[in-house]
């Protein structure tokens, strides 16, 4: 049997379809796993040894297309569902299976707060998506797989942080599911152990002004690392703090405590953090973060470039005490044990 598993972006949603790859790739014998993304995406899955083979989009759609009807596909495991996932089942003609999106449920939440979302984390909807195949969720949580080649260097951070440190996730795709500077700031400053700020180079500048408050004690990483050395950083942390966003999920996989701060989005979209079921025998793995009682929140799929409704709520009133607890309490579990 030979499946195509589709999901173009973005990293977390990525990771979120790791499950399904997994237990198609243990559960049904003989089983070829193809996968299909983007080509800006491949670093999230090149390293991944349930897929056996890759295919990526870069911009012309029929060319894709015309590739993968060379494989003669028995099905098309969507995981995305949009109209160029539609377009490439309908161009193979073979039989497909689909998530359920719940994209008017979403919507309904999201524009007009009325919560219909189901109790279904988006990784077990994945998984349900090959019900049809007798695939069942092993209950494993998800995975993150680094290149063996690639290596943290045991130079790449300051002796200070050698013993230890809680990697504060800084980035996000978008500004209203980021903390403000000077949140992360105080942040940092209530956090009682050495700090490793992770983002890209998009985030560095803004990692410089968080980094201020205390140089010894917070070092910024952003920009220093590709993609893979930043997750071996966050493997090797003790835990993580993060917005919502790709690390926070690559975190999950590697069954760090997590600490997950909410702004425009919210676990009621059903993406919170995500852990094997048996992870440290039902110990407390991750905290929530947000706002309670906000009318508008989430108010975005995915988060937006600034605050419709210009307060900015729900990053502004996060309880950074309550945040730098947390982080502290975990570290403290994790270097007790």
């Amino acid at each position: 049997m030979r499946l195509l598993f589709i999901r173009f972006s973005s990293i977390g949603d990525i990771v979120f379809t790791t499950p399904a790859i997994r237990a198609a790739k243990q559960q049904l014998p003989g089983v070829e796993i193809h996968f299909l993304t983007k080509q800006n995406m491949k670093a999230i899955t090149e390293a991944n040894p349930y897929i056996d083979q890759f295919h990526y989009l870069d911009k012309d759609l029929n060319s894709t297309i015309e590739e993968l009807k060379k494989h003669q596909f028995d099905y098309v495991i969507d995981l995305h569902k949009n109209f160029r996932t539609y377009k490439i089942k309908r161009a193979l003609g073979v039989p497909a299976l689909t998530y359920k999106k719940l994209s008017w449920q979403k919507l309904l939440l999201t524009k007009l707060h009325f919560n219909f979302m189901p109790v279904r984390h988006i990784s077990d909807r994945c998984v349900d998506a090959l019900a049809p195949l007798g695939v069942i969720n092993d209950g494993k949580g998800l995975d993150y797989f680094v290149p063996n080649q690639i290596k943290l260097e045991s130079t790449a951070l300051p002796n200070t942080h050698k013993d230890g440190y809680i990697a504060l996730v800084i980035g996000a795709s978008f500004a209203t599911k980021k903390l403000p500077i000077e949140k992360l700031q105080a942040l940092c400053a209530q956090i009682k152990y050495p700090i490793v700020l992770v983002g890209g180079k998009e985030d560095i500048l803004e990692g410089d002004q968080v980094a201020s408050v205390d140089a010894r004690k917070v070092f910024n990483a952003c920009g220093k690392f590709n993609l893979h050395e930043s997750a071996l950083i966050v493997q090797q942390s003790k835990t993580v703090i993060s917005h919502d966003t790709g690390f926070l999920y690559i975190a999950c996989a590697y069954h760090k405590k997590t600490v997950a701060i909410w702004g425009a989005t919210s676990p009621a979209l059903q993406v919170e953090p995500y852990y094997p079921s048996q992870a440290n025998e039902g110990a407390e793995m991750y905290y929530n973060s947000i706002v309670p009682s906000l009318p508008c929140q989430p108010c975005s799929n995915y988060g937006t470039k600034q605050c419709p409704q210009g307060h900015f709520a729900c990053m502004r009133q996060q309880d950074i005490s309550n945040i730098a607890a947390k982080a502290n309490g975990y570290y403290e579990e994790t270097i007790s044990t």
